[in-house]
C-alpha cells in the first residue's frame, strides 16, 4: 500500500551518513529513506562529516546535510546528534528520526525545541565489548530516555520489543519492523577474486566492523586448525576507530593467511556472496544482523552464534553453536568445508525493504495524524 502524504519533512540523525559508509545502521538508512522519499515523504539525513566519501549533497531524492564533529567514537555521535537536532529546529522542521541508544539521549532536547520524535532501536549497544563502563552507562540511560520521550519507537527484533516492555514498562506505540536486505544481486568477478587469491566455493566468507563484539579473533582460532580442503577464511570489513583491537585483529589475520579485502561494497560485495561456500557470523551482540540477512538472500548455508538477535531469522538448528565456544564452532567450520557445496532457499518476505518502508511510512503518517 502507498501512502498518500502531505511531503512532511522527516530529518533523520544518529547514523554516520549514507551513502557507501559502512555500519548496519547505514545500510539500513541507505535502503529505507530512498523509498520513503517515493512514496512521498520528503527526508533529510544528516551525515557526519569526517565519514563522508564525497561532496555529495543528496541520494535518490534524499537530501544530505554534513554536520561537523570531531571522529572520537566517545563524543562524535553526542555532537552530531545534538547539532542535527538544533539544526532541525532552525530549518523550521517538525518531525525527527533518532537512530540508536546513544543518539537518543538527546530526546528530551528535541522534545523541549517542540519536534516529533520516532527512535529505531538497532540494539542494546552498552553491550558492545569496546565501550567502558561509563560508555556503557550513557547508554542505558539513554535507552531510558528513548523509551520515556520518544513519541513512536520502532524495533527491529523481538527481543528488544521484550526488554523495552518489561525493563520500561513501553508499549504504545511500539512497532516492530524488522531489517532487511534487497534482492540477491548474482555477480562474477574473475579479476578481482585472482587479485585476493580465492576461487569460487572455496572460501569462507565473514563480513563486519573490526569491533570486538564480531568476535573475528574466534574465528580465526576456530577456522586455524581445521583441514581447509582449499578454503580460505574472507573477512571483509574494516574499522571506523584503530584501537588496539583492530591492531592486534589484522596482525592475527595476516599471521594465519586470513584474506582481508577491507570494506567492500557493490558489485564487490555481491561477487563475495555469490561465491561463498558459507557465511558465518560469530557476534556476542548484534540487533538483527544486516550482514546475516544479506548471506540468506545469496542462499548460502549460514553459521552463527546463538544469541537472540541470530535465532531470530530462525535457522536450522544445528547452523547454531554457542556462542564463544571456539571448538563447536571449528567442528562447524570443518563440516562446511567437507561438505558439497550447496544452496538454501529461506523465506526472506519478513525482510523486504519496500515493505518495510510501507510499515515505516504507516509510523511517520500515524504520528503525523496525531500531531497535526
Amino acid at each position: 500500500m502507498m501512502l498518500k502524504t502531505d511531503n512532511h519533512r522527516i530529518y533523520v540523525t544518529g547514523t554516520r551518513g549514507i551513502p557507501g559508509i559502512m555500519g548496519g545502521v547505514e545500510t539500513h538508512c541507505e535502503e529505507l529513506f530512498p523509498r520513503l522519499v517515493s512514496m512521498g515523504y520528503d527526508a533529510t539525513v544528516y551525515r557526519r562529516q569526517p565519514y563522508a566519501v564525497d561532496a555529495s549533497t543528496s541520494f535518490r531524492g534524499v537530501e544530505i546535510v554534513d554536520i561537523a564533529c570531531t571522529k572520537n567514537k566517545f563524543l562524535e555521535a553526542f555532537v552530531h546528534t545534538f547539532k542535527s537536532i538544533v539544526e532541525t529546529k532552525r530549518r523550521g522542521g517538525k518531525y525527527i528520526h533518532i537512530h540508536a541508544i546513544g543518539p537518543v539521549m538527546l530526546s528530551p532536547l528535541a522534545r523541549l525545541l517542540g519536534l516529533k520524535v520516532v527512535f529505531t532501536h538497532h540494539g542494546h549497544d552498552y553491550d558492545r565489548a569496546k565501550w567502558n563502563t561509563f560508555a556503557k552507562m550513557c547508554l542505558k540511560m539513554g535507552e531510558w530516555l528513548g523509551c520515556r520521550f520518544a513519541h513512536h519507537i520502532i524495533v527491529i527484533s523481538k527481543p528488544i520489543q521484550d526488554v523495552l516492555s518489561k525493563k520500561y514498562g513501553r508499549s504504545k506505540n511500539v512497532h516492530l519492523i524488522y531489517n532487511g536486505v534487497p534482492d540477491a544481486q548474482l555477480c562474477d568477478a574473475d579479476a578481482y577474486f585472482s587479485d585476493l587469491g580465492i576461487e569460487r566455493g572455496k572460501y569462507i566468507l565473514s563480513l563486519g566492523r573490526f569491533v570486538p563484539e564480531k568476535n573475528f579473533d574466534q574465528l580465526i582460532d576456530a577456522f586455524t586448525p581445521i583441514r581447509p580442503n582449499g578454503c580460505k577464511l574472507v573477512i571483509g570489513g574494516s574499522f571506523d576507530h584503530q584501537d588496539e583491537y583492530a591492531k592486534a585483529l589484522v596482525r592475527k589475520a595476516q599471521e594465519n593467511a586470513v584474506v582481508l579485502p577491507g570494506f567492500v561494497k557493490g558489485e564487490r560485495l555481491h561477487a563475495l556472496l555469490t561465491h561463498a561456500r558459507c557465511f558465518v557470523l560469530p557476534s556476542s551482540h548484534e540487533g538483527l544482523p544486516i550482514s546475516l540477512l544479506e548471506a540468506m538472500s545469496y542462499r548460502l548455508p549460514v553459521i552463527a552464534s546463538d544469541i537472540p538477535a541470530n535465532l531470530e531469522v530462525n535457522l536450522d538448528s544445528d547452523c547454531y553453536f554457542k556462542c564463544g565456544d571456539i571448538k563447536h564452532l571449528s567442528r562447524l567450520l570443518q563440516q562446511a568445508v567437507d561438505d558439497d557445496f550447496l544452496r538454501i532457499t529461506y523465506d526472506m518476505s519478513p525482510y523486504n525493504w519496500d515493505r518495510i518502508a510501507e510499515q515505516t511510512a504507516q509510523v511517520y503518517h500515524s504520528m503525523i495524524d496525531q500531531h497535526s
